[in-house]
């Protein structure tokens, strides 16, 4: 099993790195005063266990029967067919209504449920950044109506994604990237309950790697506890979305923008990545294999649009349309 998994925190005490943040947490919990939220921060850093953790101390056993916690990429990112055949959503959805119809639906149904020996309960968005303006504008007009009986979560790693008109009704919290220091401890404590050892050397790679990620040092901990061989950190980080972002190069320098809108598409619905994400793994591609100032100029202006609230998908397909039309051949761009 998964180290990050089996070492997950299972209540606010053991959340590791965010003191300040937590200590809001349990005060609401402890007080049943719970506002309304826009939890954000990188990946790794406690976001979503801190939810959960809030959800166990606030309803105790009935947690889970309080708290619904939607993504945003199962909603929206995948399109009409998904809900469909997704049980969760099973006695809202109407194939004869477009998919932000549907959305609209399936959240109010959510919110206007009962909470269980409660005065309210959660309703989380996960991801939130994918939410569309349009889904947003949704989302705001059910916060105002059920505010009373709902308290709403938005957890997202890019907070300028959300709309003033939702961030302005939600108290922001802020989960910064670990230090190292924390990290590092938090690792041997795993080692120690593992009974395992890797060297110092190895463990400082990993802490320094992981860039404030907690999930990603520990993933990387397990890979380095159970080699036989010495730590290459750089063929351990290279990981399968690497690869996937390195085909998307290959189809583009082929020709088949087709395919590799395809593969970049598939990093954000299949693999969770945000966009900002893909931008990351596509840069790492570069510095690998690739050295044309036009690269590092298109992701420049790619990740600044996603900065400013642009739409995923489209920027995306924009900056795989002008790395076709301005690094490769003119076979790549016959093929846009």
């Amino acid at each position: 099993m998964l180290w990050s998994e089996v070492y997950r925190p299972g209540g606010c005490e053991e959340i590791v790195g965010q003191d300040e943040v937590v200590r809001h947490l349990m005060s609401f919990a402890d007080k049943r005063s719970v506002p309304h939220m826009l939890i954000s921060g990188p990946h790794g850093t406690g976001k979503t266990v801190a939810v959960e953790c809030l959800a166990k101390r606030l309803y105790g056993e009935t947690w889970e029967a309080n708290t619904t916690i939607l993504s945003a990429a199962d909603l929206l990112g995948r399109g009409k067919s998904a809900l469909e055949t997704d049980e969760r959503f099973a006695l809202v959805y109407r194939k004869d209504r477009s998919l932000i119809v549907n959305f609209k639906q399936i959240v109010k149904w959510y919110a206007s449920m009962r909470p269980l020996d409660a005065d309210f309960k959660l309703m989380v968005f996960e991801d939130a950044e994918g939410l569309t303006f349009e889904a947003q504008q949704a989302l705001r007009r059910t916060m105002e109506r059920y505010s009373a009986t709902c308290r709403f979560i938005i957890v997202t790693a890019r907070p300028s994604a959300i709309i003033p008109a939702i961030a302005s009704r939600c108290l922001p919290l802020f989960f910064a990237p670990l230090e190292s220091g924390v990290v590092r401890a938090r690792l041997q404590e795993i080692l120690a309950a593992e009974g395992a050892t890797i060297p110092d050397d190895d463990l400082d790679l990993i802490v320094h790697a992981a860039q404030g990620d907690l999930r990603r040092a520990i993933t990387y901990l397990q890979i380095a506890a159970g080699s036989d061989k010495d730590l290459d950190l750089a063929e351990v980080s290279r990981s399968e979305t690497f690869n996937v972002a390195t085909s998307a190069f290959d189809a583009l320098r082929a020709g088949n923008f087709a395919a590799a809108r395809r593969v970049a598409e598939s990093l954000m619905i299949e693999y969770g990545l945000s966009a900002q994400e893909v931008v990351g793994e596509l840069r790492q591609v570069i510095r690998r294999d690739y050295n044309h100032p036009a690269l590092a100029i298109a992701l420049a202006d790619a990740d600044h649009r996603l900065c400013h609230n642009a739409n995923d998908f489209v920027q995306i397909n924009a900056l795989l349309a002008r790395i076709a039309r301005e690094v490769f051949s003119e076979e790549s761009t016959a093929a846009l």
